[in-house]
């Protein structure tokens, strides 16, 4: 599946023995309390988001080791000099809602400066996980998205039940950005390229009608649309 992007927030973070423990499991040589800059970042959890999407528990489970000893980046900027922070330990906190919260460092230096003091400040406060899960399926249909598109719609009623894509399993964690703006994925009329799926949409049932072999029909020029990078029609 491709990569998903997901808003977070910063939180306070203490720097206590333990959590120092594990800063210097990343750094090259042991770090004092006082080298440290900490924060926590509320990175997602298992209730329905604004894109229609939540992710299982298991898959926040999953993720929590992977995102351990990934880099903080400035705007999703892949490159050595984008690199502020480290995450240092991730872990599922929570009762009714499961959230993943990762814990990270910066070194405490003149570089590092302007970005804790708008940390601290309130200023910088949004930022950006992404990760790959293995499947997003369809709450509606059980249609795994990564295999083939359905021709339901999240956000979208279906005999009174809104659809939602499921997001489990977690495969890979790749880095967190601190962002002006998060980054929250547009919802489209198609999730198929989004999600990595080969698969043509699956035929709507007979008895569905013309408007939804309408909405099929849209769906599949809005494919081939994104697969050419033009405009189809």
């Amino acid at each position: 599946m491709n990569e998903i992007l997901k808003a977070a927030l910063v939180e306070k973070q203490a720097v206590n023995d333990g959590e120092l423990a594990l800063i210097n499991i990343q750094s090259l040589r042991p770090l004092t309390a006082e080298e440290v800059f900490t924060f926590r970042l509320a990175a997602c959890d298992n209730k329905v988001d604004r894109d229609y999407e939540r992710f299982t528990e298991q898959a926040l489970e999953g993720l929590a080791p992977l995102f351990v000893g990934r880099p903080v980046l400035l705007d999703h900027k892949w490159s050595a000099g984008s690199q502020t922070a480290r995450v240092y330990a991730a872990s599922v906190e929570g009762e009714t809602v499961r959230r993943l919260v990762l814990r990270c460092y910066m070194p405490r230096m003149e570089q590092t400066a302007p970005t804790i003091t708008a940390i601290e400040s309130g200023i910088l406060r949004e930022c950006s996980v992404g990760c790959v899960v293995e499947r997003a399926v369809c709450s509606i249909c059980g249609a795994d998205q990564a295999q083939a598109c359905c021709i339901h719609h999240p956000g979208v009623e279906y005999d009174g039940k809104t659809c939602v894509m499921e997001l489990d399993g977690a495969r890979d964690a790749y880095e967190v950005s601190l962002v002006a703006v998060p980054a929250q994925p547009g919802a489209g009329i198609i999730k198929s390229k989004r999600y990595g799926g080969q698969g043509e949409p699956q035929e709507p049932p007979a008895k569905a009608g013309e408007e939804e072999a309408l909405r099929l029909a849209q769906a599949r020029q809005r494919q081939e649309e994104l697969r050419y990078g033009g405009t189809i029609g």
